[in-house]
């Protein structure tokens, strides 16, 4: 396999913007209402043990993916067989994220078009960026988690005299259980979706750099997250959030001062469809790579053009309408993730610790 090595910055900034993009118009911890930021807090402590379980594989075999460890620990039968497994999650996860860029391009505003033209149109951009190679990707990555953040912090900064700290109070007075509940679906969506990376991180400048990239993209997506989710509750409050399909959107909407800053819900336009992009582009090249390893080729380029179409097709027929989608990410997504982001995960780390052991002691 060819390779991509991209600098530590570069990766924490790609990183980063897979975790921030789609989490800003879908909120997955509205089921603790006001106690939505405690849920967030907790999703956040309980991705951390399998942020260095992820760091831990990316660095226990150098130079290796996950899909190298699976052979190695396995054997080639049963290693390619979980292989195809993680193919097939981050195929279905690009085809997922793919569809709601699409979806979420039509509630914005632009009706009138078939969702299968936004579909073509970002597919063809992904297609063309892969076959350039992560280190294009890795660059504008750097470029856009600048804009990002300095524009959530205008955003927030111009949100202040719009909210109501009432909207966030009294504390824990549901009680704790639906905080576990909510910070269990933030956990699977978006934090621990970043396995993703073990598939495709395998060159670091420093042995121990994926521990550096994981744990500082999760403390700072974490914290656009908390401010970003916790802003929409201050304006909007709980009900109203929960009855909008994109409440971030909603709320800088509500924004309009003078008429030099009116329409200022394009920044989360912006920061969603660079968002989206990214992360549908991690997810079809973390295909790419294991179809290819796989079949034992030693470039994966030429397959992402047929695949990238395949996802355009599948994309298409996941859902019949937005409704169902909603309903998917939120209720169905944590339980269908789980295996995936920690069940296997643990497995194969424990398996690639007493397979290293094994060869270091030869």
């Amino acid at each position: 396999m060819n390779k991509e090595i991209i600098s530590n910055e570069e990766a924490i900034s790609i990183v980063s913007i897979f975790i921030i993009g789609t989490s800003t118009i879908i909120i997955t911890g509205l089921d603790a209402k006001q106690d939505l930021w405690l849920a967030t807090i907790l999703a956040f402590i309980m991705a951390f043990p399998m942020i260095l379980i992820y760091s831990r594989l990316n660095c226990i075999f150098e130079g290796k993916d996950l899909y190298d460890i699976l052979v190695i620990c396995f054997g080639k039968f049963i290693g390619k067989l979980i292989g195809i497994i993680y193919v097939w999650f981050a195929f279905h996860l690009a085809s997922i994220v793919v569809r709601d860029f699409g979806e979420y391009a039509i509630i914005s505003g632009m009706k009138d078009t078939p969702l299968i033209v936004f579909i073509i149109i970002t597919t063809i951009l992904i297609i063309w960026v892969l076959k350039e190679g992560i280190e294009v990707m890795g660059r504008l990555s750097q470029i856009f988690l600048i804009g990002i953040v300095i524009l959530l912090f205008f955003t927030f900064v111009l949100l202040i005299p719009k909210m109501n700290i009432n909207y966030v109070s009294p504390v824990l007075y549901n009680g704790i259980q639906p905080v576990i509940k909510a910070a269990f679906t933030a956990f699977s969506f978006p934090f621990s979706e970043t396995v993703i990376f073990t598939m495709i991180f395998t060159n670091f400048k420093y042995k121990k750099s994926s521990y550096k990239i994981y744990i500082y993209s999760l403390i700072l997506s974490s914290i656009v997250i908390l401010i970003t989710s916790l802003s929409t509750v201050l304006v909007l409050g709980v009900n109203e959030s929960l009855l909008n399909y994109v409440p971030t959107y909603v709320t800088v909407s509500r924004l309009n001062i003078g008429h030099m800053l009116q329409r200022l819900e394009v920044v989360i336009s912006f920061i969603f469809i660079v968002g989206a992009f990214i992360k549908v582009s991690i997810c079809l090249l973390a295909a790419c790579r294991g179809v290819a390893k796989i079949l034992g080729y030693n470039d994966y380029k030429f397959i992402v053009t047929p695949l990238g179409l395949l996802m355009v097709d599948f994309s298409c027929l996941l859902y019949s309408n937005i409704m169902e989608f909603i309903e998917w990410s939120l209720k169905i997504w944590k339980y269908y993730a789980f295996p995936f982001q920690v069940i296997l995960p643990i497995f194969i780390w424990i398996f690639a610790e007493i397979r290293n052991k094994k060869l270091l002691n030869r």
